[in-house]
């Protein structure tokens, strides 16, 4: 059988080595004729959309030495932020201003805004874009940390204002404009933008952008170079799973139920020791926590409330407070949590709703737990030689210090007794040594 199927199967396989090696050739014509036919010029195109934070500008210093390896015609960054931190604001101007590459900031699409540290950036570009229907200014700097007095709120605006006007100088922008943006945190339409020297171009969308953008002269850091965009292949890179996770995690809110969680895996895995999932889920959450705490301004104080407040919820199951430890733990948990992100600005500061519940739900949460461990510890024991102790008994023959028998629980026990306890008394066991039983007479 094996001989007459032989053939056919050589066959079969030939006949598969032939077609994978037609199709291999094909594709090689194919990808040998897009390479040549494939266009030289190149655009970047990243998008930022949301806070400006650390993960935002690793993310955009890797798209600039990126647009300079692959000798791109220039770069554009699609932006639509309501600002964020000033030190990953100023991390991404200096690679803007550093960058050989052309960088344009395109505030897109319809609807979007460039505010706070997004003026800056798009002030510090190359080619500053946006898009119909939408807007950009108040740029006021805000307090990102400790409320700062009437001094220091002044030398953070002057200094800001000096920075961008700075930034403004070098692009041949309106300085005036800028600086009132930053001082009165006004704003202004993409149409006034243009018309007040704020911005270079308006665009309906990317195409229209890159015909724009054609033939233009910009001065970088390696000399004045003139764009040439028209027909560009647009090579878009977006951010990864990973950058994706930090910036999730760069949340207030994300970053306080993971730092919550990481303390109570800990926790559980201490008072339960080999459970090791608590534990590791704990470790997990904590460090991503601590990488989160990195990248939003924290207030410590609120941090030590949350934890006071914890252990004073761990406290009201083995003192007795009559409930005064958990109104404190609660009280701690809220004023800390209300404390942690102590920022005048929205998008740094924890939702009402999340610590309310959480503060609810954890002290929920640790009154039940604490209280069936506390109760479990207080049980008698059911099983083994402690389970005898309280039970009672009558006694078979008279109790004296020297022995005695008792009959408890269906069982002959030797016995003795510091007091004479004579026959058929009723007893109850008080103590075990060995194999014999100390009680006490009953009435």
């Amino acid at each position: 059988m094996r001989k007459n199927k032989s053939p056919y199967f050589r066959g079969l396989l030939l006949f598969l080595c032939a077609v994978l090696a037609c199709y291999a050739y094909k594709a090689h014509e194919i990808f040998a004729v897009d390479k040549v036919s494939a266009p030289t010029k190149r655009v970047l195109l990243i998008s930022v959309n949301g806070i400006i934070n650390p993960v935002a500008a690793e993310y955009i210093n890797g798209a600039v030495t990126q647009a300079s390896a692959m000798n791109a015609e220039a770069m554009i960054i699609q932006l639509d932020t309501p600002g964020g931190l000033d030190s990953s604001m100023r991390s991404i101007v200096r690679d803007v201003v550093g960058s050989p590459t052309p960088v344009v900031v395109y505030v897109a699409p319809s609807g979007s805004r460039s505010a706070s540290a997004g003026v800056f950036i798009t002030v510090a570009s190359h080619v500053a874009a946006m898009a119909p229907g939408t807007n950009i200014g108040a740029a006021h700097p805000v307090s990102m940390g400790e409320k700062m007095d009437k001094v220091m709120s002044e030398k953070v605006t002057n200094d800001a204002a000096a920075y961008i006007r700075s930034l403004a100088r070098q692009r041949g922008r309106n300085e005036q404009w800028v600086e009132d943006a930053v001082r009165g945190s006004v704003s202004i339409t993409e149409a006034e933008a243009l018309k007040m020297n704020v911005i270079d171009l308006v665009a309906k969308d990317l195409s229209e952008l890159l015909v724009k953008l054609d033939g233009r002269k910009v001065k970088t850091v390696a000399g004045e170079k003139v764009l040439n965009t028209s027909g560009a292949k647009v090579v878009a890179r977006e951010m990864g799973l990973g950058y994706r996770i930090l910036d999730l995690i760069s949340n207030p809110n994300v970053a306080y139920i993971l730092m919550l969680l990481g303390f109570y895996g800990l926790f559980f895995e201490l008072t339960n020791p080999g459970a090791i999932f608590p534990g590791v889920m704990g470790g997990i959450c904590l460090i991503l926590a601590f990488f989160a705490l990195q990248t939003v301004p924290v207030n410590y104080a609120g941090l030590l409330l949350i934890i006071m407040g914890l252990v004073f919820f761990i406290l009201e199951v083995k003192v007795v407070s009559h409930g005064l430890l958990t109104i404190g733990g609660i009280i701690s948990l809220i004023l800390g949590s209300l404390m942690l992100f102590s920022s005048s600005s929205p998008y740094f500061s924890l939702s009402l709703g999340l610590i309310l519940t959480v503060a609810f739900v954890s002290a929920l949460f640790f009154i039940f737990t604490f209280s069936i461990a506390f109760k479990a510890l207080r049980r008698r024991p059911v099983t083994g030689p402690e389970s005898l102790i309280g039970l009672e008994g009558r006694a078979r023959t008279d109790i004296t210090a020297e022995g005695g028998t008792v009959h408890v629980h269906g069982e002959l026990w030797s016995a003795y007794s510091d007091e004479f306890i004579p026959k058929d008394s009723r007893v109850a066991i008080e103590e075990i040594r060995e194999l014999k039983v100390k009680v006490r007479q009953r009435g």
